[in-house]
């Protein structure tokens, strides 16, 4: 079975595999031997390219090498269905999002998935399930990489509650969307919230 891994860079994706990931428009084959994080990251200014691949026989040591060189934050977040079968969606810095954050120090991180659900969005989580994937992304905090490792668990509400968007975390709106309306919302979203939502056979 093959072997892949994936780390978003703004709208960038640097792929950890076994092989070249089908489906992938364009993709940029990496030197694995001397590639380092932290020149890659300065040079994707520079470059129209999207899509990156580093091929390895040994995929997930690689991708463990890699996130040792870097700053590792926790984050948790949900993919929230309610009673009609509509899917919670936040718009934050000019984009689609799900509801989610950093995990608190000493908190579980599915308890911190549900609290950053119910903070930013107003509502009261009845159930949550299992973890339906994890994703990765870094971004720069002030003269450090950081690699904030997501964990995205599905939950659900009773009833279709109003939603109050916690305007002071920079969400300017939250909304239901049933499924044949996140088609629009997917056009003005992250590359990585597509990876919830394909784990969810939403997209």
């Amino acid at each position: 079975m093959a072997q892949k891994y994936r780390i978003y860079i703004n709208d960038n994706t640097l792929f950890i595999a076994d092989t070249v990931p089908r489906q992938i428009d364009k993709i940029q084959q990496l030197d694995t031997e001397d590639f380092d994080f932290q020149t890659f990251y300065r040079n994707l200014k520079l470059s129209k390219q999207k899509n990156y691949v580093l091929i390895s026989k040994k995929p997930q040591e690689l991708f463990q090498a890699i996130k040792k060189k870097l700053t590792i934050i926790k984050a948790a977040g949900g993919l929230v269905e309610n009673a009609n079968g509509e899917f919670l969606f936040i718009f934050r810095n000019k984009k689609w999002d799900l509801p989610k954050g950093k995990v608190e120090k000493e908190e579980k991180i599915k308890t911190a998935a549900v609290r950053e659900v119910e903070e930013e969005c107003g509502v009261k989580i009845e159930r949550r399930d299992d973890r339906l994937c994890k994703t990765y992304h870094v971004y720069e905090l002030g003269n450090k990489l950081i690699l904030k490792r997501t964990s995205w668990y599905k939950m659900w509400v009773k009833g279709a509650p109003k939603l109050i968007p916690q305007k002071d975390e920079g969400i300017t709106s939250a909304v239901w969307v049933n499924p044949l309306g996140i088609q629009g919302k997917i056009k003005n979203t992250y590359p990585l919230i597509l990876d919830v939502l394909k784990a969810e056979n939403l997209v």
